[in-house]
């Protein structure tokens, strides 16, 4: 008799728990927030203004984007429209590494950090393997992996999409179509 009532204490228990549990997460699900953002991301591989470096590689090997093992560390600047003249946003920063030996897929680990007035301080982080953009393929498709401030629990996806190469000016214009689903208000309950 008294192992049946510790078993429907157990019981109990497990129920409330479950309970607690699926009420934390309707209520997670309440103060979600979709948002769709398309930023620019301005790409110069040389001269004055150079916001992609290789800094590592197979030796005996070049640095490039298309080499197996080469890592570079990216600092874009993000604007709001195609020109490099367009008003800034904030920074792309991160790194890409080459990680198919035919150059064509790259991992890329980056974070974008916001500066404009609608999401100053927030930063979105990303991280996964697609197309080398640097070397030709015309897109690539990244997931997001956390975010801060506004987009603090965020999850969502990207889609990168080369929209402009200018060789003479070792320019590249890439634009991000962005979908995020975070806790606005900090996640708090």
């Amino acid at each position: 008799m008294f192992l049946i009532f510790k078993m429907k204490e157990q019981r109990k228990k497990e129920a409330t728990f479950l309970h607690s549990v699926l009420k934390l997460a309707f209520q997670h699900t309440k103060w979600q927030k979709e948002t769709n953002i398309t930023v620019y991301l301005q790409v110069f591989t040389g001269g004055p203004n150079t916001t992609s470096v290789a800094v590592a590689g197979a030796p005996g090997k070049p640095r490039t984007p298309s080499n197996f093992g080469t890592i570079i560390v990216n600092d874009f600047n993000i604007t709001q429209g195609i020109s490099n003249n367009s008003p800034t946003i904030g920074r792309a920063q991160g790194i890409e590494i080459a990680s198919s030996r035919d150059g064509s897929r790259s991992l890329g680990i980056f974070s974008l950090i916001f500066s404009n007035f609608k999401y100053n301080g927030s930063t979105l982080e990303f991280q996964g393997a697609g197309y080398n953009l640097q070397v030709g393929s015309p897109a690539r498709e990244d997931p997001i992996v956390g975010g801060t401030k506004t987009f603090r629990f965020a999850r969502g996806y990207a889609f990168f999409q080369t929209v402009l190469r200018r060789p003479a000016r070792n320019n590249t214009v890439i634009r991000g179509d962005i979908t995020v689903i975070s806790c606005p208000g900090g996640g708090k309950f």
